[in-house]
C-alpha cells in the first residue's frame, strides 16, 4: 500500500512539473488585424407603402394595391419571387391628437402599412427597380444597403491578411528581443465579419445609386513559442 501511494505521488509529482514547464515555455502572444474590400454586387433595399383613409378596408385595401402593382413590376422586371418579401404588414387607427383636454381620443382614420425588402441581384438595373416602385405607388424608402453574394473569399483574404499581420508582429519581437520565432502555439479568430454598405447617393428624379465597396475585416489572435 505504501509503496502504490509513492507510485502515485511520483506521477503526480511528473505530471504537475510537465504542466509548468508548459505554462512557462517562453512564448509571445500579438493579435493581426486584416481587411479585404470588393465592388459589391447585390442591393437590399426596403420599400413602404402608407395609405390613410376613413375606413379600415379602405386603407388596407388601397395599400394592398399599391403593394400588388410593385410586386407585379418587380415580376416584370425579371426579379426572383424569393427575391421580393413582404415583411411588415399593419393596420393602425388615426387619433386626433388637438382634441379637447382629458376628452378621449377620437379616431379620424385608418392608417395601411404594407413594407417590402427587395434583394437586387443586377445593380445596373437597381435605379430603374427603385424608380418603377416609387412610380407604381411607393410612398417610403426604408433602407438601401450594398453586399456580397459571396462574402467567404473576401473573408478568406482578410484572414490571410490579418496572419501575416501577426507574424510580421511576432517577428520584430523576437528579432528586437534577440531570440528566435518558433512554431505557433495557440491561434484564434477573435473578431470581424463582412460590413454592408448604406446607400451612398440617391435623387427622387433619375434615383442614381453608387454601390462603393463592400469591407470585410477579421482579427486574430497567435500564440508563438520563442527560442533559447
Amino acid at each position: 500500500m505504501r509503496r502504490f501511494l509513492i507510485t502515485i505521488m511520483t506521477l503526480c509529482a511528473l505530471g504537475g512539473a510537465a504542466a509548468a514547464q508548459e505554462i512557462e515555455q517562453r512564448h509571445v502572444t500579438v493579435t493581426g488585424e486584416g481587411t479585404a474590400s470588393a465592388v459589391p454586387d447585390i442591393a437590399l433595399i426596403t420599400l413602404g407603402v402608407q395609405i390613410r383613409a376613413d375606413a379600415p378596408d379602405a386603407a388596407m385595401e388601397s395599400a394592398s394595391e399599391a403593394a400588388g402593382r410593385i410586386l407585379a413590376r418587380m415580376s416584370e422586371m425579371g426579379l426572383a419571387d424569393s427575391d421580393v418579401q413582404t415583411t411588415n404588414l399593419s393596420l393602425e387607427p388615426v387619433y386626433d391628437r388637438n382634441g379637447e383636454p382629458g376628452a378621449s381620443p377620437e379616431p379620424r382614420g385608418f392608417e395601411a402599412r404594407n413594407m417590402l425588402t427587395v434583394r437586387v441581384r443586377d445593380l445596373e438595373r437597381l435605379g430603374d427597380v427603385l424608380a418603377a416602385a416609387l412610380d407604381d405607388g411607393a410612398t417610403s424608402l426604408g433602407g438601401l444597403q450594398f453586399d456580397l453574394s459571396e462574402p467567404k473569399p473576401l473573408l478568406d483574404a482578410a484572414r490571410r491578411a490579418a496572419v501575416s499581420d501577426a507574424r510580421a508582429k511576432a517577428e520584430l519581437l523576437a528579432e528586437t528581443a534577440g531570440t528566435a520565432l518558433g512554431e505557433v502555439l495557440q491561434i484564434e479568430e477573435t473578431g470581424g465579419g463582412n460590413q454592408p454598405m448604406p446607400m451612398a447617393e440617391m435623387r427622387a428624379s433619375s434615383v442614381p445609386v453608387a454601390a462603393g465597396e463592400s469591407t470585410v475585416s477579421t482579427r486574430v489572435r497567435i500564440v508563438y513559442a520563442l527560442g533559447d
